[in-house]
């Protein structure tokens, strides 16, 4: 297995991804060779400053998406940087995990229409990990950005594809789906959310729970949240900010050091032709190590081909 990781991505790159690999492949199988894309001379400097010059096979990039850039047009415009020779190393199979910190527009971009969606599959969505305070350890909810606007057949699809991502990363048997709504009986919610939840009632694919609130989002009620990408990068960021408050306020306790988005690293794009893994703009070397390792569990587990198999 070999794992790419883009080390020029990332507002504290390359030091901070340099680091992180370096992390990582303490923890990594022998026999997971993990490789970076970058700037040669810049990532042969970091590496030999760290004693890790001979420790990692760099393919050779020019130039950097930034984060302020338009993904589509950059991601053209720029098919030299590390996110595009990233995504044509995946695309070409000389790699069988992709991870980032950076933009995450153009890793969307380059999941459309480099590996592009699974077949059958309407739009690829983000997942993110919200903290279970049940299980003490994680929630999927999806989708958490990549679309701000669902209609009910796309929903329909993210509940299956978090059913099989919970069951073989989470090792849940028949996980529980619960629609993120504002009530949660059967007729409460949108025309979007109502002609959803039908969809759902109906699916033997999943297990289909019902409609859950707000409330619900961190007690372990769901497996499986499904929502469109506005309202889950709402409840993402409102997560985030619970890590923060918590952190200035000196209070320590197991069930919010969950919170901390250092200890999952990435959030994975499902329901495309391989394994993408995004990471927050400001990872820092332990970020990037754990989402490093995340891709690892992802491509060990053939997810996208477990997806591929539950949508055909």
């Amino acid at each position: 297995m070999r794992l790419l990781l883009d080390a020029m991505g990332g507002d504290y790159a390359p030091l901070s991804t340099v680091e992180g690999a370096i992390l990582a492949l303490n923890e990594l199988p022998a026999d997971v060779h993990l490789d970076l894309v970058g700037d040669v001379d810049i990532l042969t400097e970091a590496l030999t400053s760290k004693g890790a010059a001979d420790r990692f096979h760099i393919y050779p990039s020019k130039g950097i998406i930034e984060m302020g850039e338009h993904p589509a047009k950059a991601f053209s415009q720029k098919p030299t940087s590390s996110i595009a020779v990233g995504f044509g190393l995946l695309k070409a199979g000389k790699v069988q995990g992709l991870c980032s910190a950076g933009n995450t527009g153009a890793m969307l971009v380059g999941s459309m229409f480099s590996v592009k969606a699974i077949e059958g599959i309407i739009r690829p969505g983000i997942a993110t990990f919200i903290p279970n305070e049940k299980t003490g350890k994680y929630t999927l909810l999806l989708d958490a950005g990549a679309n701000a606007d669902c209609k009910p057949d796309v929903l329909a699809q993210f509940a299956v594809i978090g059913s099989v991502y919970a069951q073989h990363l989470f090792s849940i048997d028949q996980p529980k789906v619960g629609l993120m709504n504002l009530g949660e009986e059967e007729q409460k919610g949108t025309p979007t959310t109502q002609a959803t939840h039908q969809l759902l009632k109906i699916n033997d694919k999943i297990n289909f729970i019902g409609n859950i609130e707000g409330r619900d989002c961190f007690n372990g009620k769901s497996d499986v949240i499904v929502c469109d990408g506005f309202t889950g990068n709402v409840i993402l960021k409102m997560a985030e900010s619970f890590f923060d408050i918590t952190k200035a306020r000196g209070i320590k306790d197991p069930f919010f050091d969950l919170f901390d988005y250092e200890k999952v690293g990435g959030s994975p794009i499902l329901g495309i032709n391989g394994n993408v893994m995004i990471g927050h703009g400001s990872s820092s070397p332990e970020a990037i190590k754990n989402m490093v390792l995340m891709t690892y569990r992802q491509v060990k587990n053939d997810i996208h081909t477990k997806i591929k198999e539950a949508i055909g």
